[in-house]
């Protein structure tokens, strides 16, 4: 297994080779806000350059959240996170930029090698447990720590991706009752949209570390509403965890949020059994063992080499050094017979060049005439075939080209238009040319059995008269609109409004089955009025519906009059 070739995938050709000065070498991945790159500073060290999507970058909400979110990672700064170290909210696009880790995320290595053992259980405890110092001290909850938000580098785990996390002093997003995370790892409290405090990642370091010892989820794989309801109301089974870990464990798993051990607890326990080798600095050989193979990182792209050609004119001649003066008489025969030579040369020159100019100036002046004789016996023809020359009822275009004849007749002059007319219709553009509409993004969007989504207002309604419902029936759930017909996308994600218009030209059906539906799934909308809609998938939890734990949580973007 090639794990370069997994790691960094070539750039395709609606990939942007530049990122505000950055070179992109590589695709990394994508995701809900948008492509992550590789790229390289100038000094040559690695970054991870993350772009967002336009759909979202159009909306000015969406800058301010993301702008809000740039500062508060900026005051990150701790030995286990991937430092961000460059930034613009209001670039074309918005992007970012954090040092580039070259591991494998813990779902990864995980995936590959099966359970972690203990003594690298313990550095990973450890290692994440200060991370999370770090990023707490700076005001942020992370919000969403699981294996995939942790690199595995030769000399330490990295907490990475603040994407949903904001700075603790702000409006959380679950004031609107949406649950922000990824179910098989949040804590009680946000499963049911509760107070997130710095205990909810420290639920999280705890789910992390035993999926790190068992090779799977301490709470179960399945439906998300199933793992909810485990998390929310069942005690985990701890008997299969290493002995030496369950103590820890189950304090980083207790239910009541002000029970549960802090970070500083967390580092010393670990810290303690792994005794000398605490101060090994880059940790033990099972570390190392864990994180694989070290992945060769492609090189900066080089700047594009620029194209020298060769000078019209020979080079000047060397200055003659001060004191002499050259002259017909001073200079040898031979210095006389080589300038005799060039001035012959450049005399012979001249005149042809000449030459060719007056040729070409009489070309063109023939060809302009017969373009004009043919023009006036074209018109001729026209007048006598008709009886009259053009009526009133000229098209615009043609009217336009006899004004700007030069004899003022009111004959036909578009055959005998020239390059410099011909040249101004292409260049100037069409004044009906359609624009293309802005698009508005929203994220994150819960939509319940209870609830709906409006296109035109850009939220969910406490009702169900919105333009998108979610609905549950015996053993399915569906997305239905009284107002809009609806299509799933199987393609590729990274939907744009001209696949949505692609999608839905035929489409007659206002219900779609969200049983095939995952994260990322994708689904276009058309209202009557126009509008199109996208609506993308991030959490869907369907195993249980009427429960009141079904839900589906996306992101939307719509295209007025589209």
């Amino acid at each position: 297994m090639d794990n370069a070739t997994e790691v960094f995938q070539p750039l395709q050709v609606d990939d942007p080779p530049v990122v505000a000065g950055y070179r992109l070498a590589a695709r990394l991945g994508a995701g809900g806000m948008g492509r992550v790159y590789l790229s390289h500073t100038q000094g040559g060290r690695p970054v991870a350059i993350k772009v967002i999507r336009p759909e979202l970058a159009d909306d000015p909400a969406f800058r301010r959240r993301f702008r809000r979110e740039i500062g508060a990672a900026q005051r990150v700064r701790g030995a286990y996170t991937a430092e961000l170290i460059d930034a613009d909210a209001d670039g074309v696009p918005p992007w970012l930029a954090t040092l580039y880790v070259p591991g494998p995320s813990l779902a990864e290595a995980v995936a590959r090698r099966g359970p972690l053992p203990v003594p690298a259980m313990l550095w990973l405890m450890a290692g994440a447990a200060e991370a999370l110092q770090a990023i707490h001290g700076a005001g942020i909850v992370h919000r969403d720590l699981k294996p995939s938000n942790v690199l595995l580098a030769a000399d330490g785990p990295r907490v990475i991706d603040f994407g949903i996390s904001l700075a603790s002093d702000v409006t959380s997003p679950t004031a609107s009752g949406s649950a922000v995370g990824t179910p098989q790892f949040m804590a009680p409290e946000q499963a049911v949209a509760g107070e997130v405090t710095s205990a909810t990642d420290v639920f999280a370091l705890g789910q992390t570390a035993a999926f790190a010892a068992l090779g799977e989820p301490l709470y179960g794989d399945g439906p998300s509403a199933t793992v909810l309801y485990r998390i929310v109301h069942e005690q985990p089974d701890l008997s299969l965890l290493p002995a030496q870990l369950r103590p820890l464990i189950a304090r980083c798993l207790a239910a009541e949020p002000e029970e549960r051990a802090t970070l500083a607890e967390v580092v010393e326990w670990c810290r303690q059994r792994l005794g000398r080798d605490a101060d090994a600095g880059g940790g033990p050989a099972v570390w190392r063992e864990v994180t694989g193979p070290e992945v060769t990182v492609p090189a900066p792209v080089p700047d594009p080499t620029p194209v020298h050609t060769m000078p019209l004119l020979a080079p000047p001649r060397p200055t003659v050094p001060t004191g002499s003066v050259e002259t017909a008489e001073t200079a040898g025969p031979s210095e006389r017979r080589a300038r005799r030579r060039r001035t012959a040369l450049i005399t012979t020159v001249a005149v042809t060049a000449g030459a060719l100019l007056l040729t070409g100036l009489a070309w063109t002046l023939a060809e302009g005439l017969n373009r004009l004789r043919d023009g006036d016996t074209a018109a001729s023809s026209t007048s006598g075939a008709t009886g009259s020359g053009r009526s009133s009822t000229s098209s615009p275009e043609s009217s336009g080209s006899s004004s700007r004849s030069s004899s003022g007749s009111t004959g036909d002059s578009g055959a005998a238009k020239g390059a410099g007319d011909k040249a101004s219709e292409t260049s100037s553009p069409s004044p009906t040319a359609p624009k293309q509409p802005r698009a508005i993004g929203v994220a994150p969007l819960n939509l319940t059995e209870k609830n709906s989504l409006s296109i035109k207002d850009l939220e969910t309604r406490e009702d169900r008269k919105g333009d998108i419902r979610f609905t549950c029936e015996g053993d399915g759930c569906a997305l239905e609109s009284d107002t809009s017909v609806i299509t799933m996308l199987f393609d590729e994600p990274g939907a744009t409004l001209d696949t949505c218009r692609v999608a839905l030209t035929g489409a007659k059906s206002h219900n779609f089955s969200l049983a095939v539906a995952a994260a990322g799934s994708e689904f276009c909308f058309k209202h009557p009025s126009g509008d199109i809609a996208l609506f993308v998938i991030q959490v869907k939890s369907t195993a249980l519906p009427n429960s009141g734990l079904s839900f589906v949580l996306g992101d939307l973007t719509v295209w007025r009059a589209a």
